[in-house]
């Protein structure tokens, strides 16, 4: 359904307009009447009063009008705060407006069909276990790396915050290392406020790197400022890459009787699997990615993910990653939240607005856009929320309400250029004392996710956010680009059911 506000400020003037012609036309009208007058060259008394207090009649009926409206409109004088009824009602009207619209777009555009991600997560947990088990070793291979035989989940797609459709998930897959190779990770400390980095070390001149020449040379890289070798992320990505090729070859069979199934390799060197489907094995013949993620275990549940830092090429660093954490934090959440709560719609729609706010921007700033406004930022935002709020207040009928604070407290973060990490952030007392951390990052300087980046870039993200959010009304109708990987068009019962 379309909402259409009624604006005020232009129906009020062009009323008075109208009016205003309208009188004229009458007055016109009287004054070219036939006369009447007697023969004696008398006027009607009648007649001479007419003209004028049909003029006085319908000024004064516009003018009551015009000060009625205005009152309701913008309240008494000294009301003490009071809004007037006209005023109570324009907002009162505006907000179910917001919701009705925000409402109708979720369904349309956001809303994820529970029949299809279940469906979609399924097929490709069976893929991918099957894939990994085949790479796995019984023991720590001898001189290589090897797959650990599982995978860990994450992303929105199984936290169930994707937007649209489950075509794209992302699947950690923890390596082994070569047996007796032993790896201190170290906190890379030339990043301050920024979100940890680490090195793997080993000594330089080891009796292991000298036993396995091989690896050393194929894994290993010496630094000049270190006097250790780093166990390279580059080099664990080119040996993962050939390394999925050999399992997807292994159990390719059975499963290409339902998928065609390639593996390719992107810009960044992540390796993503694509699923096409061929026949109705997969609900709506829906194009899923996977993206398979080399992780090494470093403790508590936390992974090391190998990853690309601009600001310090060839360091050798890993990212670090908490899924489990995550994990349990949002079960922890749902326990704690009201049935039916908004607090997942909150999240998808805030990406909604952030997708909407950037189409029209040019590349560059929709590059500062995306990456001030990344899903991780968001969700971090969304979850500081949650636990900094009553759990009543995210029952569904206060969607709005909930979705202009996340959207309040993301302006006032890049305000500040400031939004620390969930986990290191340094917050005590915000998570509950059940979420274990690595002992090597409690005592980490604390992060901040927009670390680096310009106070002049976030203040404009700043800005535009508050005028996405002003005008959704507008970017809404303007449409969206439509979802190419869904396959809208082909019907399936179990959607049409729900």
């Amino acid at each position: 359904m379309s909402v259409y506000t009624l604006n005020l400020r232009v129906f009020w003037p062009l009323l008075s307009c109208v009016l205003v012609v309208l009188l004229l036309l009458h007055h016109l009208t009287l004054r070219n009447v036939p006369d009447t007058s007697a023969g004696d060259g008398c006027q009607d008394p009648q007649a001479l009063l007419l003209g004028p207090l049909s003029l006085l009649k319908y000024v004064l009926a516009l003018a009551l009008c015009y000060f009625f409206f205005r009152h309701c409109a913008r309240g008494p004088e000294g009301g003490g705060g009071r809004r007037g009824l006209g005023r109570a009602l324009l907002l009162e009207g505006h907000g179910r407006a917001r919701r009705e619209l925000l409402e109708d777009y979720y369904e349309r555009e956001v809303r994820l069909s529970p029949h299809v991600l279940g469906h979609s997560k399924a097929h490709v947990a069976k893929l991918v276990s099957e894939l990994v088990r085949v790479g796995r070793s019984d023991g720590p291979p001898e001189s290589s790396l090897a797959f650990r035989g599982d995978h860990v989940q994450i992303g929105s797609s199984y936290e169930e915050h994707k937007v649209g459709s489950p075509d794209c998930f992302d699947i950690l897959v923890p390596l082994r290392l070569p047996r007796g190779l032993t790896l201190d990770p170290v906190v890379f400390a030339e990043r301050p406020g920024g979100p940890p980095m680490v090195a793997l070390e080993t000594p330089r001149r080891s009796d292991w790197t000298r036993r396995h020449r091989a690896f050393a040379e194929g894994f290993l890289r010496v630094h000049a400022s270190a006097s250790a070798q780093r166990l390279s992320p580059d080099c664990v990505l080119r040996w993962f890459y050939p390394a999925a090729q050999r399992c997807l070859a292994t159990v390719r069979y059975p499963f290409e009787q339902r998928c065609a199934l390639s593996l390719s390799l992107g810009e960044d060197q992540r390796v993503q699997l694509r699923l096409t489907p061929r026949s109705d094995y997969v609900c709506c013949h829906i194009s899923m990615g996977v993206r398979l993620i080399p992780a090494l275990p470093l403790g508590d549940s936390a992974f090391l993910v190998p990853t690309s830092d601009p600001r310090h090429p060839g360091e050798d660093l890993w990212a670090v990653y908490f899924p489990k954490q995550e994990q349990r934090l949002l079960g922890l959440l749902k326990g704690r939240l009201p049935a039916g709560s908004c607090h997942l719609k909150v999240l998808q729609l805030a990406k909604e607005v952030r997708d909407l706010g950037g189409q029209t921007l040019d590349n560059q700033a929709r590059a500062e856009w995306k990456g001030a406004l990344s899903s991780y930022a968001l969700k971090t935002a969304w979850l500081r929320l949650l636990f900094s709020t009553p759990a009543e207040a995210w029952e569904d009928r206060h969607l709005v309400d909930r979705l202009e604070d996340l959207l309040r407290s993301l302006r006032e973060s890049l305000q500040s250029c400031t939004l620390r990490h969930l986990f290191l952030g340094g917050d005590v007392g915000l998570l509950p004392e059940s979420v274990a951390m690595p002992k090597l990052l409690k005592d980490t300087p604390l992060a901040n996710l927009w670390e680096g980046v310009s106070a002049a870039s976030l203040e404009l993200v700043a800005a535009r956010l508050s005028y996405t959010w002003a005008h959704l009304h507008r970017l809404i109708r303007l449409g969206r680009p439509q979802r190419s990987s869904l396959g809208r068009g082909l019907h399936c019962k179990h959607i049409e059911a729900e």
